[in-house]
């Protein structure tokens, strides 16, 4: 035999079929999904649009996708790694992908004329399902040089009516009352040919989504052309992101960066024009115009604050000062009756001071105050907490948003696109969004508490990629994991918990 390596192992094929899986975790994902009734909610809502789907259902198409998403793969032709898994295929050919009782799944089977025997669909059959959502007559009325969000069509629409049911399922379990909604736009590069440039320069696309802080969920997010700004409807989005709140939410917070910062969206949070929610308080950053830097210089020197913060239970300085601006906009001047709006300067003394005649283009906004050159941030709110406990809230979202997006593009599969057409590549972020809150939903509901802080990655890594072997006996299907794998521990707390969920279902 032929040496395969350098080291002295060597790979061989098990002589026959033993139920391996590389997966072993990924089965739970697929019980918390029974258990939130994610199957039913796409059935629910996307079977009545008669999409084509060669035998397969909503449903499997959806799952498998999503369990893709949680897998790993960031492509369509990836589900035949997935295939190529034998215990994994094993789990579903018996359980299937909903959790419906075994003579359902046999009506499922009905839909095909010749036997089935592929547990997850094979790439073309994805590819020409995702052309459902495909708008062409809206999708041609996009281009260069103009901001454009073309209409879902029905599919669509009744895609993105699936994941507030994921939301309605975390408030059951999770009850908050209170919203704290952070809004936050990012660019996600593509060679895709009809996808437009972006002011970065390359071809992307620029999805907008609303993260629901206590939930630490996605509570909508919207799919956009590159070409389209982060600043582009952010009031629709916002109205969107309210209707899809679930019962028990009293009151909404909201914060963003300058993006937000609109005078129609301003205006709706401080008149209180949300019929549910009345006046919801925020905290926005401000763009610093000619006349915000005019009205800071005017401060009194003694009317700046030291910021200070905690770092290891002791309070030190931030090297930041803050301070209330006597600044009024053209647009909140308008009108005498209308709300008052507060703005707090932030600035930090540049370490390095530029030399007369050699200054620099810098990418964030500075002012001058005599010879000190400073750093300066704006906010503006409607809050009335002391300026800097107003700043450490609107801080708290502060790498949150990064690390939303980062975990889209990097962790799951909202980084790759699977097709030229716009409509297309909404519908396979939606189904990554709905990936991305199953697992925030396991971190929050089921997972042990030191959990809740991993990325998706270290999840993968500690839980989802264990091997085991799948074994029919008894007529039981057994996942055996390793005697040694302190791993078995988790899995078993983990099943107990969403065993326990499941009973608080049944019973409500």
């Amino acid at each position: 035999m032929l040496k395969q390596g350098v080291l002295p192992f060597t790979y061989e094929l098990e002589p026959k079929e033993c139920g391996m899986t590389g997966l072993a975790g990924l089965p739970a994902y697929l019980e918390l999904a029974a258990v939130a009734k994610l199957p039913d909610s796409i059935e629910r809502h996307l079977g009545s649009c008669h999409l084509k789907q060669q035998g397969w259902t909503d449903t499997q198409i959806i799952m498998s996708l999503i369990l893709l998403n949680i897998a790993g793969g960031d492509c369509v032709d990836d589900l035949r790694i997935l295939e190529g898994d034998e215990g994994l295929v094993k789990v579903l050919r018996r359980v299937g992908f909903t959790g419906h009782p075994r003579k359902e799944r046999r009506e499922q089977a009905r839909r095909w004329r010749k036997e089935c025997i592929r547990a997850f669909p094979s790439p073309p059959v994805v590819f020409r399902y995702l052309k459902n959502f495909v708008n062409l007559a809206e999708e041609q009325k996009c281009g260069l040089g103009q901001a454009y969000i073309p209409q879902p069509n029905e599919a669509l629409q009744a895609l993105g009516r699936v994941n507030p049911d994921l939301l309605s399922f975390a408030q059951k379990h999770s009850p908050q009352n209170e919203a704290t909604l952070e809004m936050d736009a990012s660019i996600v590069a593509t060679s895709k040919q009809n996808a437009l440039y972006s002011y970065l320069g390359g071809q992307s696309y620029q999805p907008l989504s609303v993260r629901w802080a206590e939930q630490d969920l996605v509570a909508y997010s919207e799919f956009r052309d590159g070409n389209v700004p982060a600043s582009y409807q952010n009031l629709e989005v916002f109205q969107k992101t309210l209707a899809v709140l679930p019962g028990g939410v009293q009151k909404v917070y909201f914060r963003s960066d300058t993006a937000a910062y609109q005078e129609d969206l301003l205006s709706y949070c401080a008149k209180g024009q949300n019929e549910r929610f009345g006046v919801i308080e925020f905290a926005i950053g401000t763009d610093v115009t000619a006349a915000f830097r005019q009205a800071v210089t005017e401060v009194e020197t003694g009317d700046w604050q030291t910021l200070t913060r905690e770092i290891n239970g002791q309070i030190v300085k931030s090297g930041q000062e803050w301070a209330e601006v006597c600044f009024v906009p053209e647009w909140a001047a308008k009108s005498k009756n209308g709300p008052s709006y507060r703005f707090i300067a932030i600035r930090e003394l540049l370490q390095q001071q530029a030399f007369p005649g050699m200054e620099v283009q810098l990418p964030f906004p500075t002012y001058r105050l005599g010879p000190k050159h400073y750093k300066l941030h704006g906010i503006v709110t409607n809050r009335e907490l002391t300026g800097d406990k107003l700043i450490e809230w609107y801080r708290e979202r502060c790498g949150k948003g990064e690390e939303m997006h980062s975990i889209m593009k990097s962790d799951l599969a909202g980084g790759q696109f699977p097709a030229a057409q716009f409509g297309a590549n909404a519908a396979w972020w939606q189904i990554m969004i709905l990936a991305f809150n199953l697992n925030s939903l396991m971190k929050r509901l089921a997972l042990p508490a030191s959990w809740g802080s991993k990325r998706l990655k270290a999840i993968r890594f500690g839980l989802i990629n264990q091997a085991g072997r799948v074994v029919q006996h008894a007529r039981q299907l057994l996942i055996r994991l390793s005697r040694q794998n302190p791993i078995c521990l988790v899995f078993v707390g983990l099943r107990q918990r969403l065993r326990y969920l499941q009973m608080e279902c049944d019973t409500a």
